[in-house]
């Protein structure tokens, strides 16, 4: 049944995740847009940290996490985002539902574990306008629209060294279009239309390893490494300038360009430590370096925005306060909080774009299996309003389905 199920999912994910319209920020103009995976709803609800390798959870951030799975797990999970949008003069608001991962995991035999997934890595989505005089003293609205993103699917490996020890690696393939419109309308007859496509794939490899010790007869502390190495991604652009009139009829094509070259996608580094008592409670902080200085944008011509290296700091952790109680079914459920800070590496106007967020939530266990719903909230800004720039509010509504089974067991009896 479970099977049945996960097929049916996974088709209806993979439409609908490559259709969707995945942001409203102004600033998924940049780069390769509004990176959005940022770990699953459990680690997310934490303010981010992947130290825990769960025997019944996903672990997306850490390929070693995998050697620590007991049962098959598929999971998947989607998020409703508002937005407000602050600048001096205006205020703007936008909503988004998206769906964030989808992923399978299975035990294979008492050292690896190996998982596989599609997972929504970046998107694109905005409508920005403003009105301008040029030199001739003409008004002119110029307006931007674009959508797309990018995404990826991967294969993953874990295997556990030693009892205390597992090391991972996963293998992604990244793929994606994005396409973005640019009027310019002065307040005459014929105004500019430019269409621009990229179509986007590439390689790229995560190494991970997860280390937990028991230091007292309760105690253990946890630590986790990971390292992206840096790759590149092929992008394949299609620019085409045209006529417009002001009602927005399009007339000669008066240029067509193509052309392909690469971007980076930066190397990055993720190191997290943590204490706690295993199945009751986690507390754990996590810092991660990222050689953003490295990335581009999708068209050289966009020069508003630059890049500089990038530092996230996430500290959370989870209480449970009786995970085997048979009397009081709050008791069961895992509580998860948290708060993340990180300087994003996008520069405009010389302001540095900075992002923090809170998060609260909640796993729910599913009847008298080892199942949950896992659900919670994320409440935080990016970016400011000084400089003639957007002030991003955002309110996040988190949820996931973490299904486990037991796959591969030989029937005893018939």
């Amino acid at each position: 049944m479970i099977k049945k199920f996960i097929l049916s999912i996974s088709l209806l994910f993979t439409v609908a995740s490559i259709a969707q319209e995945g942001t409203a920020s102004p600033y998924s103009f940049y780069g390769i847009g509004d990176v959005r995976f940022k770990g699953t709803v459990e680690n997310r609800l934490m303010g981010g940290i992947s130290m825990l390798s769960d025997s019944i959870h996903i672990n997306l951030q850490n390929p070693a996490s995998f050697a620590g799975l007991k049962l098959t797990t598929f999971t998947v999970a989607g998020t409703f985002k508002t937005y407000d949008f602050v600048t001096y003069n205006d205020k703007e608001k936008a909503q988004r539902t998206t769906l964030d991962y989808l992923a399978v995991a299975v035990p294979i035999g008492k050292k690896f574990g190996a998982s596989f997934g599609l997972i929504p890595y970046s998107s694109v989505g905005y409508k920005v306008s403003n009105t301008s005089t040029n030199n001739l003293g003409i008004q002119q609205v110029k307006t931007n629209v674009a959508s797309g993103g990018l995404n990826k699917v991967y294969v993953a490996l874990g295997y556990k060294v030693t009892k205390d020890l597992s090391v991972g690696a996963d293998f992604n393939f990244n793929f994606g279009t994005i396409e973005s419109e640019s009027y310019l309308l002065p307040n005459v007859e014929l105004g500019i239309l430019q269409l621009n496509n990229s179509e986007l794939n590439g390689l790229n490899l995560n190494l991970g390893a997860m280390y937990q010790k028991k230091i007292t007869a309760k105690l253990d502390v946890y630590s986790s490494f990971v390292y992206s190495p840096e790759s590149n991604l092929r992008v394949s652009n299609s620019v085409t300038t045209s006529s417009i009139s002001s009602s927005g009829a399009s007339f000669q094509t008066e240029d067509e360009r193509i052309s392909e070259r690469d971007i980076k996608l930066p190397s990055k580094i993720s190191f997290g430590l943590g204490i706690g008592q295993a199945r009751k409670w986690l507390i754990g902080a996590e810092i991660t370096s990222v050689e953003s200085s490295k990335s581009s944008n999708l068209f050289p011509t966009y020069t508003l925005g630059t890049f500089e290296n990038s530092m996230k700091y996430s500290l959370g952790g989870y209480f449970l306060p009786n995970y085997n109680s048979f009397t009081n079914y709050f008791n069961k459920v895992t509580y998860r909080g948290g708060f993340r800070y990180e300087n994003t590496g996008l520069v405009i106007s010389n302001e540095s774009i900075k992002e923090q967020a809170f998060s609260l939530g909640f796993g729910f266990p599913l009847g008298g299996t080892f199942s949950n719903l896992n659900i919670g909230a994320e409440l935080g800004k990016r970016g400011t309003a000084k400089a003639n720039l957007v002030q991003e509010n955002f309110f996040n509504v988190m949820i996931s389905l973490s299904v486990n089974d037991l796959w591969f067991v030989k029937r005893k009896y018939d």
